[in-house]
């Protein structure tokens, strides 16, 4: 098999910290019951409806924030902002994707949508210095994993699915990515993902001592 030399990355719990335990955080700070936001958003059919069509950019953010809002009880205003409050980079991931670019690696950010108003979580990370493309869902009206938009983020790669690794946090994400050639980690801890990074790329990712 060929090197492969395009690294994708999701953003949300690849390049953060983990969303899940802002959601955590979120229900303790909002008085609800511990796993609530992340049951309605995934769980209930609406809820999930509705989460599918804001990744899918067919609703507003702010149309998100008030209708989810109502779902958990709660007053929906700047909720999305609200949830992720926690949510941090993870600079260890980021480092190591620059490393890789740094070494001939084309470097591409693949990101479910979560609109950009009022709340924008891609605030603050630079897409346009440190990454060869990005592919945010909502400008295409699809998410993963609908299988058109794998093929259509290869294309912006500029590389064939063998040609390249995709890091994701969700396992459902991984499939239509495999089927196409791309070799895939299911990140879960930041050591484990670089490690697994390193491994498929055949090159060092973090500095030696």
């Amino acid at each position: 098999m060929s090197r492969r030399t395009g690294l994708i990355l999701d953003f949300g719990g690849v390049l953060t910290t983990s969303v899940p335990a802002c959601a955590v955080g979120f229900d303790r700070r909002a008085g609800l019951p511990e796993g609530m936001f992340l049951s309605v958003i995934a769980k209930n059919p609406e809820g999930a409806a509705l989460y599918a069509d804001l990744e899918r950019g067919t609703i507003t953010q702010a149309e998100w924030n008030e209708r989810t809002g109502a779902l958990l009880g709660i007053d929906g205003t700047n909720l999305l902002g609200r949830v992720l409050l926690d949510l941090h980079p993870e600079p260890s991931v980021i480092a190591a994707a620059q490393a890789a670019r740094a070494q001939g690696v084309r470097v591409g950010i693949f990101s479910n949508s979560l609109g950009s108003e009022p709340h924008d979580v891609y605030a603050g990370y630079d897409f346009d210095r440190l990454y060869d493309t990005v592919l945010i869902s909502e400008h295409y009206k699809l998410r993963k994993p609908d299988a058109e938009i794998y093929t259509i983020m290869l294309g912006l790669m500029e590389l064939p699915g063998e040609a390249c690794v995709f890091v994701d946090d969700t396992a459902r994400n991984l499939p239509p990515a495999e089927d196409l050639g791309i070799a895939t980690i299911l990140a879960k801890e930041p050591a484990d993902t670089i490690a697994q990074m390193e491994a498929i790329l055949g090159m060092p990712l973090t500095a030696r001592r």
